[in-house]
């Protein structure tokens, strides 16, 4: 989806629309039954009792408005440090033709470079990042409340009227102020279980939200930070990686609670630890980027591969009952494509398919270039590790070139642009 999306061109997806039904059913529902069960001209506790309910749906739907219109803040494309020497340390992006600023990361949804960007969230139709941190937070704890208020009232309401009758007979009239018909129970019933659901997800989803904030880290940045421990752990050659954002609870917490919101800041820039420069995580990435070239193997494609996502006609049972747990895209291949592969699974494999020489082309890049995602997962069944195939003409065109720096280190393929080196993920 082209990051340019702006305005309310956004909510025109499955997932705001789902959202906002959502939010809507449960606030309609609520207030019809609660007019039966509590009405609010019957006393001012009535009154005050449905104005809180309103107020909740309110704020979430104005924060959920504006953590999707505000967006995460996306980096410039074509973004440069201030000092060209700093490149050294940073990643180059392909898609923006720029590098990524420290805790960047590149949204294969949006297609372009999110600041301290937390994850792609499809309810809003866009990233959690920098700007927009603290109005999804505000939605996800106003949508808990409200929907926690809901439940209450439609559990009530419910209660109510399935003992209309017996409220009657036994002379307490009073109480049988909720009278069902069949669709006020069905609307009651539907209401009542997205209003749990909601309470249920979503708390689930502000627990881990909460405790990303107060450490001061990203989705992203916590299994990066398991990476380096994991590094650490398995060599003692390295020096202990100290993570160089968390600043203690209470200004980690006020670099996202705060009255400006996104004003905070550039989204570039950020206070580090002592002993930390704004470059100690991105030189952690690098050095990561290195082992996982260094574990990239070659295959080539025997069969073609549809890039659904249950291939089960193609494929087989097997692979679809296998299939990754995961959003990330699928991808096409043709027979004799080469990929390189950086996560392995009994079943599927993931990697990237190495262009050929005219998708290559500057000039024929639209013509030529095939559609669909060239990064991905794919059956590992219609692939071949390159050394088992047995023209191996095309494995001379896909070495990495590797490079000695001045530390003696050798990198994978690398490509120099305006005299930079540019490392690619």
């Amino acid at each position: 989806m082209s990051a340019e999306i702006s305005g309310f061109r956004r909510f025109l997806h499955w997932g705001p629309i789902t959202a906002l039904s959502i939010i809507k059913c449960v606030t309609l529902t609520t207030l019809y039954m609660n007019s039966m069960w509590w009405p609010p001209n019957e006393s001012f506790a009535a009154f005050a009792h449905q104005a809180l309910f309103l107020l909740l749906s309110t704020l979430a739907t104005f924060n959920y408005i504006m953590a999707t219109l505000t967006g995460p803040g996306l980096l410039p494309k074509q973004w440069q440090p201030k000092d060209p020497k700093d490149t050294e340390w940073l990643q180059y992006c392909k898609e923006c033709e720029g590098y990524k600023a420290p805790r960047s990361h590149h949204c294969r949804k949006c297609n372009r470079c999110v600041k301290k960007m937390d994850h792609h969230c499809p309810w809003i139709n866009h990233c959690v990042g920098w700007a927009n941190h603290a109005y999804f937070t505000y939605f996800l704890l106003f949508s808990i409340l409200g929907s926690l208020h809901g439940s209450i009232v439609l559990s009530c309401s419910f209660y109510r009227g399935i003992h209309r009758y017996y409220y009657l007979t036994h002379g307490q009239a009073h109480l049988a102020s909720v009278q069902f018909t069949v669709a006020s129970i069905v609307m009651c019933i539907l209401g009542m279980g997205l209003a749990i659901g909601v309470v249920i997800g979503l708390s689930m989803l502000l627990y881990i939200q909460l405790k990303t904030i107060v450490t001061n880290q990203t989705g992203i940045e916590i299994w990066i930070v398991e990476k380096a421990n994991y590094r650490r752990y398995k060599s003692e050659n390295y020096e202990p990686f100290v993570y160089p954002y968390d600043l203690g609870w209470r200004l980690n917490l006020r670099q996202v609670f705060n009255e400006e919101c996104q004003k905070r800041g550039d989204g570039i820039e950020w206070p580090v630890v002592q002993g930390c420069d704004q470059y100690t995580l991105t030189r952690e990435q690098l050095a990561q980027k290195e082992e996982k070239r260094a574990r990239t193997r070659v295959y080539k494609c025997i069969s073609p591969v549809t890039g659904r996502w249950l291939p089960i006609f193609s494929q087989g049972w097997r692979v679809c009952v296998n299939a990754p747990c995961t959003d990330e895209p699928r991808i096409r291949l043709r027979p004799d494509d080469i990929i390189k592969v950086t996560r392995f699974r009994r079943h599927w494999l993931f990697g990237e398919r190495v262009l050929s020489e005219e998708e290559q082309t500057d000039g024929s890049e639209k013509k030529s270039r095939r559609k669909g995602p060239i990064r991905g997962w794919f059956p590992r069944r219609s692939v071949v590790a390159l050394t088992e195939v047995p023209d191996s003409e095309s494995s001379e065109d896909i070495k990495p070139v590797k490079s000695t720096t001045s530390n003696g280190h050798t990198h994978g393929k690398q490509q120099q642009r305006n005299g930079h080196t540019k490392k690619y993920m």
